[in-house]
């Protein structure tokens, strides 16, 4: 049976609001702050679900070699639209992310926006981080970007709902299950005089878990941040930024 990642209606349906966001300035803002982070100018870098490109391209353009790894046709289409349209070179690659794997390839593996824990089998997402690890040469880096456990139970909101400009509303319902490791999710998209529901449910991770896993598979030095700006993973933190060694 799919699972609703492989459901290309949902990132069809949904892209509006997902990847409202794609200015090219705020990617720019991430890739400085990964090099800044990394101390480092150019490389080879992988982003494993890299989604429609925001960040590879913008890699790409401050001289970095990006393969962009995605599971969704749909979205790697639009990565392609922007890579020709913005003159970009970026390798764009449909696979799995529990499958993909380029042995010692890579100084730069980035996950960003939440696109961590999708998996019923929480071995899944060992796996993943395996294959990050592998993908690593020595002295690599590794950045998560999640929503944070305690973040998102210091602001939990079971009802939340977000209009686009042209009328599109989205309404999203959340749950949270499993002993507080797992969030079930319920959006429904409200377009003129119809509706359609999506529901999904992900892993959700602490700073500690994160770390923990990371450490199992074989990382060193595993920092977490609080956002993309590096601050701490304290009480004021907005996301759980992980950045690990190997």
């Amino acid at each position: 049976m799919s699972q609703w990642f492989e459901d290309e209606a949902y990132w069809e349906k949904l892209y509006p609001f997902l990847f409202q966001d794609l200015e090219p300035e705020t990617a720019g803002r991430v890739a400085d702050f990964v090099l800044d982070m990394l101390g480092a100018t150019d490389g080879d870098v992988l982003d494993l679900a890299c989604g429609p490109g925001r960040y590879a391209l913008a890699l790409a353009k401050r001289g970095c070699r990006v393969t962009g790894v995605d599971l969704s046709p749909f979205l790697l289409r639009k990565a392609m639209v922007r890579a020709r349209d913005e003159d970009v070179e970026v390798e764009l690659l449909q696979d799995d992310m529990r499958h993909f794997v380029r042995p010692e390839a890579f100084d730069l593996v980035i996950n960003l926006t939440t696109s961590f824990g999708y998996f019923d089998d929480k071995g899944d997402d060992l796996r993943v981080l395996e294959n990050m690890h592998r993908s690593l040469r020595k002295g690599g880096a590794l950045i998560i970007d999640v929503m944070g456990k305690e973040v998102l139970a210091r602001g939990f909101l079971p009802t939340t709902s977000t209009e686009l400009a042209d009328g599109r509303l989205l309404v999203q319902r959340h749950e949270i299950f499993d002993e507080w490791t797992r969030i079930r999710n319920e959006w429904i998209v409200i377009e003129n005089d119809s509706t359609t529901t999506f529901r999904f449910h992900l892993t959700i991770y602490s700073g500690r878990e994160l770390k923990d896993r990371l450490l199992k598979v074989g990382f060193d030095d595993v920092r977490l941040f609080g956002s993309m700006d590096g601050s701490e993973y304290g009480l004021d933190a907005r996301r759980l930024v992980a950045v690990a060694r190997k």
